[in-house]
């Protein structure tokens, strides 16, 4: 190869790396938790979870809606445990060592979800969410912030936190 065409070469190699590379959005991806609920793949934001556990042991409380299986204590915290399934009104099978605890937090409300399996973190882009689809309906579509292409629920945690009858009350 003769100089006059390495040179060329490298400065077009150099023009090329030189580039501006744009940037993508970063509010044009969502991160997520994806877990299991009755054999159907479900995902919230991250940016909601405050931590996922072993279901510890819950104690039930009576005179709550059925969705509410009772409470826990996280760190010397007590936190009320919902139960999805029966809320969403999916099949339900029995509990196991296998289950875990999502703990969603927000400004005015926490409380732990019950999951069957955690499947990971993973980024969803944004504009990739589907909205409005017609196998999901009542109870759960209210909560649906999308779905992805692989047929993830993805749920609002905004929402479910925001949420006043997922409240427990004292005087229930």
């Amino acid at each position: 190869m003769a100089p006059q065409e390495r040179e060329a070469r490298l400065q077009a190699r150099t023009r090329e790396w030189a580039k501006n590379v744009t940037q993508e959005d970063p509010d044009a991806w969502l991160e997520v938790l994806c877990f299991k609920l009755s054999d159907e793949v479900y995902a919230i934001e991250t940016e909601h979870i405050a931590s996922v556990l072993p279901l510890p042991q819950f104690t039930p409380l009576p005179n709550t809606p059925p969705f509410v299986l009772g409470i826990v204590n996280v760190r010397g915290h007590i936190v009320s445990v919902l139960d999805l399934r029966v809320f969403f009104e999916l099949p339900i099978a029995g509990l196991s060592d296998k289950n875990f605890l999502a703990i969603l937090q927000g400004p005015q409300m926490e409380f732990g979800l019950l999951i069957d399996r955690v499947e990971g973190i993973v980024q969803i882009k944004r504009d990739s969410l589907q909205s409005g689809l017609a196998n999901l309906s009542g109870v759960r579509a209210s909560y649906l912030l999308g779905v992805t292409t692989e047929q993830w629920t993805v749920l609002d945690g905004a929402r479910l936190l925001g949420d006043p009858s997922l409240r427990i009350a004292a005087d229930e």
